[in-house]
Order: C-alpha cells, then sequence, then structure tokens
C-alpha cells in the first residue's frame, strides 16, 4: 500500500508533525523539571524528545530528516521547551502530568510515522512498526538522558495501543476513508487508550522465570 505525496496529504502530515514536536518536548520538558536540570540540559532534552523518534524513522527509510528542510520544527520544539519551563516555575505541576503530553506525542506521532512510511513505499506491517518507533522512541531517548528506565518497557499500555492505532489507521485508508479523517480517529485513538491504560493500570504480562 503507497500513498502518492498529495498537497493534501502533505497538509495533513506538516500539522500532525508540528503538534507532536509540541506536545512531546513538552512532555521531556516535563520529565527534566523534575529532575531539576537548568535551561540547557532541559533543552536538550526537549529536542530529544521532540525530535528523536522522527529523526530514526528518516534515517532507517533513507530520506531527509524532517527537522533539517523545515526549520519550523526544531524552532517549535525549542520554543515549546522554553515555555513549559517558564510556565513550571510559576505553576504547581503534578509529576505525572508529563503523562498526558506524553500520550498526545505517542498518538500524534505513531500517525505521522505510518503516514510517512507508507508514502516512501513500505509495506503495510512495516509503516505500522515505523508509526511506533516514532512515537515511543523520542520518550526514550527522553527516559535515558534522565537516567530512568524507559516508560515504554515498564507501563501500562504503551506501545501497543501506539501498535493497535497505526493498524487501525491503515485499515481506515485501505477502506479509502478521508486521510485528515483517519488521523483523527486513529489519533484519538491512541490518546485515550494510552490515558485508560494508565487509569486502569493496564499491561501486558511481565516476563518471569519459573519458580
Amino acid at each position: 500500500m503507497e500513498l502518492n505525496p498529495t498537497p493534501a496529504l502533505l497538509n495533513v502530515l506538516y500539522w500532525v508533525t508540528l503538534i507532536a514536536v509540541i506536545v512531546s518536548s513538552a512532555s521531556g520538558v516535563l520529565k527534566a523539571g523534575f529532575k531539576q536540570y537548568d535551561l540547557f540540559g532541559v533543552i536538550i532534552i526537549a529536542i530529544a524528545t521532540g525530535l528523536g523518534g522522527g529523526s530514526l524513522r528518516d534515517m532507517l527509510l533513507d530520506r531527509e530528516v524532517f527537522w533539517i528542510g523545515e526549520q519550523v520544527f526544531f524552532t517549535a520544539s525549542l520554543a515549546s521547551a522554553i515555555i513549559i519551563f517558564i510556565i513550571a516555575r510559576l505553576k504547581v505541576i503534578s509529576p505525572k502530568f508529563f503523562l498526558i503530553p506524553d500520550a498526545a506525542g505517542l498518538a500524534t506521532f505513531g500517525i505521522a510515522g505510518t503516514l510517512v512510511s507508507l508514502m516512501v513505499g513500505a509495506p503495510w506491517l512495516v509503516a505500522s512498526f515505523m508509526g511506533v518507533m516514532t512515537g515511543t522512541m523520542g520518550g526514550i531517548f527522553r527516559d535515558i538522558l534522565s537516567n530512568e528506565t524507559p516508560v515504554v518497557f515498564q507501563s501500562s499500555l504503551y506501545a501497543t495501543v501506539s501498535w493497535v492505532g497505526s493498524l487501525l489507521f491503515i485499515f481506515l485508508l485501505y477502506k479509502e476513508w478521508d486521510v485528515t479523517l483517519s488521523s483523527v480517529i486513529a489519533g484519538v485513538f491512541i490518546f485515550l487508550a494510552r490515558l485508560l491504560a494508565i487509569h486502569f493500570d493496564i499491561s501486558l504480562p511481565k516476563f518471569k522465570f519459573k519458580e
């Protein structure tokens, strides 16, 4: 399944990616903030979170890294970091609040990653996994730089809901639904499913040896 990069499709990709960068960068700031890093440290983690997953995706797909050619994405990540840094000094924020922008970033980057992969001709299953990788790698970079075990490896359904949402997105496109509507439906599914998994503590079985 291959999507032709029409102006409408590129427009959807642009806005989904921009939103993904902003919210993911915000989650990076909030996570780094509780480590009490200075402004430079916070900005580095925000940029790694907001741009990391998409960068890895583009390198694997052998295409220009998205924020190199379009400086607006780097600027958005930087601005998001600085704005959240200032807001956090003025308002009390719960340590778990970062999970909300993190879920939003998981959803939007999952859709963006899947869409880009389909546009370059990746098979549908590979495209769905590229969506998962795009949605999760920024958070992995964030947690490693914060010297913590990545959320994706120990938290309530994370990569799982991203993969299901990416497959849902591909299914809707296969059924010839409008790409914008398909993006919204699949993105909202990932976002809500992740928040519900957190609320009800739903997770996959953990590996353990038989005693």
